[in-house]
């Protein structure tokens, strides 16, 4: 990881500790786990709060094409240098609680992977991200997020209310600090999906 980023990420910490919640970027073992269950076949996949890319090169491994990604940065630092680093990527500059209210709406992903500190945030904003996710993401689709703490940052509550399951995919003590990784799904299939694969 270039030093650059490092230092970088400490000072947008430094700025706004509650929006980037960590003073160094995501090492690359936790990047490998954020994408283990994602691969070409995935489709275009929306990423929330990037930071300095960590996770956008790890999606490219996984054979997903630069042009399928849509990165939404609100710090104007890390958009800049999105923009740089995955030039056919769509970068966007953007209040994750505003993003269905763009041009994305109606937009569908395969996949949603988020590096947002979902505990800093407010309920009502974190059920209406998760909702908007949801709404435009495939029927098996997922949104996958890591936590610095024990357990799942979405409340069961908030889970329930909008239908969705989490579950712990993995973890990993070789990140700065120790990070979990959860896939948020739909708690029940569409049955015309479910006849369709039993045709």
């Amino acid at each position: 990881m270039p030093r650059f980023d490092r230092r970088r990420f400490l000072l947008a910490w430094l700025r706004a500790p509650l929006r980037i919640a960590s003073i160094t970027p995501s090492g690359p073992r936790l990047a490998r786990l954020m994408t283990k269950e994602i691969s070409a076949l995935t489709g275009p996949v929306l990423e929330l709060g990037p930071g300095t890319g960590v996770f956008t090169a790890a999606l490219l491994e996984r054979g997903i094409a630069e042009r399928d990604l849509t990165l939404v940065e609100y710090e104007r630092d890390f958009a800049t240098l999105l923009q740089g680093r995955f030039p056919d990527a769509r970068v966007l500059r953007l209040d994750v609680r505003q993003i269905w209210k763009t041009a994305l709406s109606g937009s569908f992903f395969g996949g949603v992977v988020s590096g947002l500190p979902l505990l800093a945030m407010r309920p009502d904003d974190v059920r209406a991200l998760l909702e908007g996710c949801f709404s435009n993401l495939r029927p098996y689709g997922a949104f996958y997020q890591f936590t610095y703490g024990p357990k799942c940052p979405v409340p069961v509550e908030i889970l329930d209310s909008l239908g969705l399951v989490a579950t712990r995919i993995g973890w990993t003590l070789r990140n700065l600090p120790p990070a979990a990784v959860y896939r948020i799904s739909r708690r029940y299939q569409p049955m015309i999906l479910i006849e369709q694969r039993r045709a």
